[in-house]
């Protein structure tokens, strides 16, 4: 089991524990190893527990750590029986339960697991499994909004076995399934919990798991995650944060993205604490936002993370006299945090926001603030420790060059870590996303001040990430540029105030064709996997914007978005004012300036500005007014 060395308040702090070489400070070698030293050290102690409802007195699953363990065991022996090994894959579409986590740290026992998103398109799905090769697929069998077994139904892969889950007895119909179907639980009940049958020692460079990801460099991948890399994320998230077994978390990530697995759930694994399923739903459901500070209340977490999107959700939400007292600590990751939503969340429940930064590249955490550490919005933390930053500088037309920027200098954020990932199945080149010595290549713009916290400032990438969604705006151009009638395509993020940004399309038509912007919008919505990177809307253009070399020039793209988000709500406030068309404003927008009003009539009033200035601080861009 992890405990916490010492507060971590500065980066001096971390320098300390670094002292210690990090084998002399990390003695397990696998997940599995993680999850034996807890349930010897804290075996009776409470481990998961699994809200079936989101009534503050809902029924309660609770497993503790002996518990736990024991079904580890026999999911990694019953996948064992089924000659699964190493470098076998095991696929899961679960919703949020506790056999999601027997399946993960069972499958991470006795092969690869291979968190897959339900939501995605049966094509995608199969695409996927394909591409690992996976044996076997663990899988949700009762009614759900993801509809997850006919979507196991419908999958075209070379699955051998699949092992459904039913929380109401359910004996799913197996018609067109060429797999062998066995429950889940039926199987892992007729092998031991006290050992793995397999005799396997794990060691930190064997591949844990393989996770779907938009990446760093285009369209989807998956990333390839080791156990000594999962294990370094559990146990520099216990030293950051500060982790102890009196702790208790409400983990509404979904599992098969790498916030909800490592730092939301191993990390307090690995330090004896409990994590706390919220319904199958996780945040997704509104029972639960609805009733989450009661849920708060009887259940006294005391750290919590989530993304933006929630803590926006939240924020309109009313106590209702709840005692939330006991989260000591709250952080937040997966997108990027407005102002305005910290704002509005510390005013609900006095909680100042830690934020963080983690990626899938670096196994789940790159850096974080730690409690008590009060840092203003768009400050991630500080790294962890024997990790390495490095601000790369920019040239001229922003390619990264060998040379490091100074302390509040803006340039490519650059780690070294004991979490980096293995790499991307598949024949993608490393040089793609490592520089020649070894260091990844984020993708984000970032400067460090002087006391080594990490300053967000932006992508380079192309990245659009809808409330904690990478979507990869590949996917969106490579739909679209199929319809007979587009010529060329362009996908950036548009301002949103509650997803933080959405994608939207631009393209350009073929000469003697004709489409409107609806249809091209329905179009995307058929032939985009993913509902979250389906384009909120799609603009048809003359041209698009390109560089002095050809290349679209998407900043410019952006800046459209921005503008046409401007003018909508601007309209809104023109016609709440009942003021004729010709006295609006003019908008336009510019990376330097911001939002620039032309305003020769005065038609808008400061209290229209001032309003105009809170539905437009999430982007960090200013409004200027021209007469």
């Amino acid at each position: 089991m992890f405990y916490p060395i010492r507060a971590i308040r500065c980066l001096a702090d971390i320098e300390a524990i670094e002292q210690t070489p990090l084998d002399a400070l990390i003695q397990p070698q696998s997940t599995h190893a993680l999850f034996e030293a807890s349930a010897r050290s804290h075996g009776a102690g409470v481990a998961l527990t699994f809200l079936k409802t989101a009534d503050d007195d809902a029924d309660i699953e609770r497993y503790t750590y002996a518990q736990l363990l024991g079904k580890i065991n026999q999911t990694a022996n019953a996948l064992h029986s089924l000659g699964l090994g190493r470098q076998d894959t095991v696929g899961i579409m679960l919703p949020g339960c506790p056999e999601y986590h027997f399946a993960l740290w069972g499958g991470e026992a006795a092969a690869i697991v291979q968190p897959i998103n339900p939501l995605l398109t049966v094509e995608k799905i199969s695409s996927l499994l394909n591409a690992t090769g996976a044996k076997v697929l663990v899988a949700w069998a009762d009614r759900d909004d993801a509809s997850i077994w006919g979507k196991v139904a419908q999958l075209a892969t070379g699955i051998e076995h699949v092992l459904y889950v039913s929380h109401t007895g359910t004996v799913p119909d197996a018609t067109g399934i060429r797999a062998s179907v066995q429950s889940f639980s039926e199987l892992i009940a007729r092998q031991p919990a006290d050992r793995l049958l397999s005799g396997r020692k794990i060691q930190p460079s064997d591949v844990a798991a393989y996770f779907h990801t938009g990446g760093t460099t285009g369209s989807p991948k998956l990333a390839a995650q080791t156990h000594g890399a999962q294990v370094y994320t559990a146990w520099a998230s216990v030293q950051m944060q500060g982790l102890t077994p009196s702790d208790r978390t409400i983990n509404g990530y979904p599992l098969f993205h790498v916030a909800g697995v490592l730092p939301g759930s191993l990390a307090c694994f690995s330090a004896g604490a409990e994590v706390i399923i919220p319904t199958k739903e996780l945040f997704r459901n509104k029972d639960v936002i609805a009733n989450f500070w009661r849920l708060a209340d009887r259940h006294t977490p005391t750290i919590m993370s989530a993304v933006p999107t929630v803590l926006s959700a939240l924020s309109d939400i009313d106590l209702g006299g709840a005692d939330i007292s006991s989260i000591r600590y709250f952080r937040t990751g997966a997108a990027p945090l407005s102002q305005e939503t910290a704002r509005r969340f510390k005013e609900r429940t006095g909680f100042h926001v830690h934020e963080s930064l983690g990626m899938t590249e670096m196994t789940g955490i790159s850096t974080i603030t730690p409690p008590g550490v009060h840092a203003s919005v768009g400050h991630v933390g500080f790294r962890t420790p024997h990790a390495r930053i490095r601000i790369g500088k920019m040239d001229a037309n922003g390619n990264l060059t060998p040379d490091e920027a100074v302390a509040g200098e803006t340039g490519m954020v650059l780690f070294k870590s004991p979490n980096l990932f293995a790499g991307y199945l598949g024949q993608i080149e490393r040089k793609r996303y490592f520089t020649d010595d070894g260091w990844l290549i984020s993708g984000d713009l970032g400067s460090l001040t002087p006391d080594g916290l990490l300053k967000l400032q932006g992508r380079s990438k192309d990245l659009i990430i809808r409330s904690g969604h990478n979507i990869d705006p590949q996917v969106i151009e490579q739909a679209l540029e199929r319809h007979p009638a587009v010529k060329a395509c362009a996908a950036v993020g548009a301002p949103d105030r509650y997803a933080g940004e959405v994608p939207v399309a631009f393209v350009t038509l073929k000469e003697g064709q004709t489409a409107d912007a609806e249809s091209l919008r329905d179009f995307a919505a058929r032939h985009v996997d993913e509902p979250p990177a389906r384009p909120k809307y799609v603009e048809i253009l003359p041209a698009l914007p390109t560089t002095n070399v050809g290349k679209v020039f998407k900043p410019e793209l952006r800046g459209m978005a921005m503008k046409r988000y401007l003018e909508k709500e601007l309209a809104t406030i023109m016609q709440r004012n009942q003021q004729p068309a010709s006295c609006w404003p003019q908008v336009r927008f510019d990376d330097a300036q911001g939002f620039i009003l032309r305003d020769p009539q005065r038609c808008l009033s400061d209290t229209d500005l001032q309003t105009l200035a809170k539905q437009t601080q999430f982007t960090g861009a200013n409004i200027h007014v021209e007469a």
